[in-house]
């Protein structure tokens, strides 16, 4: 039986991700920061097919008690998905952030992702060929005022992609999603919860005529982890209904 490993599975594309693959057969264990999240998910699956774990995946001595638990749970991963980090792109004026919130944010989108790759290339590779799917986004590539610190932890994800993927190959395949906008509001922990209200205008901004869901990204992540991107390595793919390539002006 497959088995996958979701970071910041509790919620969100996280939550989406780990749900389809315990739909399709395979054994999941999940992380996340959050127990009443992991939780949650924890209730909408029989306890053969999830592992949950809380963890700060962006913590090193925990993601190695968290590893421990998963190596005792499954001789082996055959993928891994680093999804955990601040959902928040937003971090208010550059000239007044402050170092230790900076930190945060790096520590939870980037440093996240490598204390996670690190500690399941062992198990990653008793499956090989296996892979690896870091969750970016489209800010790694443009940005609004005040995302920075957002930008610079997926930007950095996006090279490190490409780095491990050159590193970690033939047995490891490493690849990236990044997300434009996408709703998660019905896939928060209940307490967070919300229904979309999206404007004509919000729709419009995307040339596909919608915003995206979760499921837009775990289409893309179940492709790249399956046999037919078996040739596909150190590459981030563009989920974001095009809304990058559309060109609007301003008066």
């Amino acid at each position: 039986m497959r088995t996958a490993l979701v970071t910041g599975a509790g919620a969100g594309i996280g939550r989406a991700t780990a749900l389809h693959f315990a739909a399709a057969g395979w054994r999941v264990a999940a992380f996340d920061i959050d127990e009443t999240a992991l939780g949650e998910l924890a209730d909408l699956l029989p306890e053969s097919r999830l592992l949950p774990v809380p963890c700060d995946a962006g913590d090193e001595q925990a993601v190695e008690a968290a590893f421990k638990e998963v190596g005792e749970w499954t001789e082996g991963l055959d993928l891994l998905v680093n999804n955990a980090g601040i959902a928040d792109p937003y971090c208010g004026p550059f000239e007044k952030f402050a170092l230790a919130d900076w930190n945060r944010w790096i520590d939870a989108g980037l440093t996240a992702a490598f204390l996670c790759s690190r500690a399941a290339i062992p198990l990653l590779r008793k499956r090989a060929p296996a892979s690896v799917v870091n969750i970016t986004s489209t800010r790694a590539i443009q940005s609004e005022p005040d995302t920075f610190a957002y930008a610079a932890a997926k930007g950095g994800l996006a090279a490190l992609t490409h780095a491990m993927a050159v590193s970690l190959g033939p047995d490891i395949r490493v690849n990236a999603v990044a997300p434009g906008w996408i709703e998660t509001g019905p896939w928060q922990k209940q307490s967070d919860r919300t229904e979309p209200k999206h404007s004509k205008k919000a729709r419009e901004q995307h040339p596909v005529g919608r915003v995206g869901v979760p499921d837009d990204i775990v289409s893309a992540i179940a492709w790249l982890a399956g046999d037919g991107a078996g040739f596909v390595t150190g590459q981030q793919i563009v989920v974001d209904g095009g809304m990058t390539k559309r060109m609007i002006y301003t008066a």
